[in-house]
């Protein structure tokens, strides 16, 4: 895969996957408890409702994006994707050490999208109880935008994609790679939160992404370099 960038936002998404759990691993599990008790169903829909989820991240980075396309152009006046860039890797060592423990200053960062999130969730009750495929995925493209550090880090790195479709791509690599976490945590809830409390897996998972944050930051004058090819727009 030539574009490395997107395998590099991809491996954030799975690393991610202890926060994943422990933040919407309930809201995911609650959809077998509402439908019907046929196992062979639960599949369908917990995919539904996580393609929904994938989708919202894929239209925020398509978002973003445009937002950073705009900054571009005036970046022969100021240096606007080095900051965006600067500010990206940033927020990935935030949510390093967010994952780890050693700080919850992303906890911040989750309480601004607050705002937003108490005018979407009402509108959830609308598909509740989910029985269907047809109402799972409508609710997962709304829990898509519970607040979320771990997602909003990601966010920020699309903003430094200088283009709308890159920045979907960006979130729709990302949201790939909270899918396999998130489909086991609906099925092996408690034995998978039982994994991902282990403090050794938790720590080696933020150390990782930390690390991406850390590459970011030592190779910013080449904008990551080949790290982050096909991702970071190189003017």
């Amino acid at each position: 895969m030539p574009e490395t960038g997107y395998l590099a936002v991809f491996l954030i998404g799975l690393l991610g996957g202890t926060h994943c759990v422990g933040m919407c691993g309930g809201i995911v599990s609650a959809l077998t408890v509402q439908m019907p008790g046929e196992k062979r169903r639960e599949w369908p829909m917990h995919l539904a409702y996580n393609l929904g989820r994938i989708s919202s991240y894929t239209l925020a980075g398509a978002a973003m994006g445009a937002i950073g396309t705009v900054g571009m152009l005036f970046n022969d006046i100021l240096p606007i994707q080095m900051g965006l860039y600067v500010a990206a890797n940033l927020m990935l060592v935030a949510l390093g050490l967010y994952l780890t423990g050693f700080t919850r200053a992303l906890s911040g960062v989750e309480r601004l999208g607050h705002r937003l999130w108490s005018r979407i969730q009402p509108l959830t009750k609308r598909f509740l109880p989910a029985r269907t495929v047809a109402q799972a995925f409508p609710l997962g493209m709304l829990w898509g935008f519970l607040p979320c550090g771990l997602v909003y880090s990601v966010l920020a790195t699309a903003l430094v994609t200088g283009a709308a479709e890159r920045g979907a791509a960006l979130m729709l690599a990302f949201g790939l790679g909270t899918l396999p976490n998130l489909m086991l945590a609906g099925m092996l809830l408690k034995r998978l939160r039982d994994v991902v409390r282990n403090r050794a897996i938790r720590m080696g998972s933020g150390l990782i992404v930390l690390a991406f944050g850390v590459f970011g930051l030592a190779t910013a004058p080449s904008l990551g370099s080949k790290l982050w090819s096909g991702v970071v727009c190189h003017f």
